[in-house]
């Protein structure tokens, strides 16, 4: 639920993916004089899972101020299957299910003295997400031309997206340079869920007749009256497209050039976060600061991104993969992401990923620290994903892959092993781990 769309971790998640192949082998007839490879020799069935943890001190449900605390356990299937020798139908499904100190506090008045540093144990403390997205590749005889479409639809307790899109790439030059295009949609639609103490002053709300204001003590100021109006719609849509150049420059050098483009509309605010007013008294209950209104965004926001890759084969034992791409929105967000991972061949089937990523952005526009923003402004926001700030990622990955699957059982042979550790710091204190891994079989 309130995971997917207020905390950082949607920044951090590093998917592993192996996607490969296999297929059933097939006899060509005695007299065939052609062969055209399999784009997938056999099926193959991928098994991810992941354990994140964060913590922090400015959670935007309580206003930029407030716990962070959060963990997320994921696990998700993808099996690949080929239809033919040109057709792949790809199957991925994920849950993902998490416990969050933050969300929690949407209601932190079922805990005594409520806190904003202290996890309530109300219904939003933790919630489930489900995902399932079905695509399907095929690749031209000559394999020098593939296209794909994909449907996909998730949900959790107060979201759910349905999307849809495809892509198309070409060869060239003797399959030394790749052009792709690539779209998507995503229909997305909020059941929106406010602060607790908000919701009595929504359209049909008993004000301060409300329980919770009866059997509870304002301190500050008694008279609280927040000016609170629910949001009229609650549909989010996005459309995005992207173009990439990829370039095989020499024997050892490989780059690609990508460039995306993004269209947002609808309810781009999150409705459980918190705002306060410096020019409105200040109301309590216990230790936690009454909200003045929720997080209030445009409805409109368009996204470009520029990146590039450049890959140096140093030997058999070394590559280097660099990373590099320049974010901006007419939100006022402009953001660098530069990256490096160094795979270092141990063995023969084992590879070292040691890796480093650096981000850095400017803020929006409408952000303004706890307790800082004006009641007379139209758009604010105390999310800190929003704000400035810098962040420094390391990893560390082990790679195991015996492309003659020696290791069986029955009809399943096992193809690769995946296992990665990263950790994350933001200047402003967050801090996060992840333990992600993966198996990789291939059905005989």
């Amino acid at each position: 639920m309130i995971f997917r769309q207020a905390q950082s971790y949607n920044l951090l998640i590093i998917t592993l993916f192996f996607l490969g192949a296999k297929a059933h082998a097939q006899n060509l007839p005695e007299n065939s004089t052609d062969y055209t490879p399999r784009v997938l020799e056999t099926t193959e069935i991928d098994f991810l899972s992941s354990y994140y943890s964060q913590d922090g001190n400015n959670a935007a449900v309580t206003g930029g101020l407030g716990t962070e605390e959060l963990t997320d356990v994921t696990a998700a299937f993808v099996i690949s299957i080929p239809l033919s020798e040109d057709d792949i139908l790809t199957i991925d499904t994920g849950i993902s299910a998490y416990t969050s100190a933050s969300s929690s506090n949407i209601n932190p008045f079922d805990k005594r003295p409520a806190d904003p540093f202290t996890a309530a144990t109300g219904a939003s403390r933790d919630d489930t997400w489900y995902n399932l997205t079905a695509a399907y590749s095929k690749s031209s005889d000559d394999r020098n031309t593939i296209w794909s479409a994909k449907v996909s639809f998730s949900t959790e307790y107060d979201y759910s997206s349905f999307g849809f899109g495809g892509s198309y790439s070409k060869l060239l030059n003797e399959k030394n340079t790749e052009i792709s295009i690539n779209a998507s949609v995503f229909l997305d639609k909020w059941n929106a869920i406010y602060p607790y103490e908000l919701r009595p002053f929504a359209p049909g709300g008993l004000g301060l007749d409300d329980f919770l204001f009866r059997e509870n003590t304002i301190t500050g100021n008694p008279d609280y009256d927040p000016d609170f109006t629910v949001f009229s719609n609650e549909k989010r849509n996005s459309y995005a497209l992207g173009l990439s150049l990829s370039q095989i420059i020499t024997k050892n050098i490989q780059g690609s050039f990508l460039v995306d483009f993004v269209q947002q509309n609808g309810l781009l605010s999150t409705p459980f976060q918190r705002v306060y007013f410096e020019d409105v008294e200040d109301s309590f209950i216990d230790n936690f600061h009454l909200a003045d209104d929720v997080e209030r965004l445009p409805d409109k926001r368009f996204k470009v991104a520029l990146g590039t890759r450049l890959n140096f084969y140093i030997n058999e034992f070394f590559v280097l993969r660099s990373f590099y791409r320049f974010y901006t929105d007419d939100w006022g967000i402009t953001s660098h992401t530069a990256s490096l991972e160094i795979p270092i061949k141990i063995v023969d089937k084992w590879t070292l990923y040691p890796a480093y990523r650096f981000y850095y952005q400017s803020s929006v526009d409408y952000f303004a620290f706890y307790n800082q923003h004006n009641s007379q402004q139209r758009y604010y926001t105390s999310d800190f994903d929003l704000s400035q700030y810098a962040a420094n990622q390391y990893g560390i990955g082990v790679n195991y892959t015996d492309i003659f699957t020696k290791l069986r059982l029955w009809k399943i042979a096992l193809k690769s092993i995946d296992l990665r550790y990263n950790y994350y710091h933001r200047n402003t204190g967050l801090s996060a781990g992840i333990i992600s891994g993966g198996l990789t079989f291939q059905v005989q």
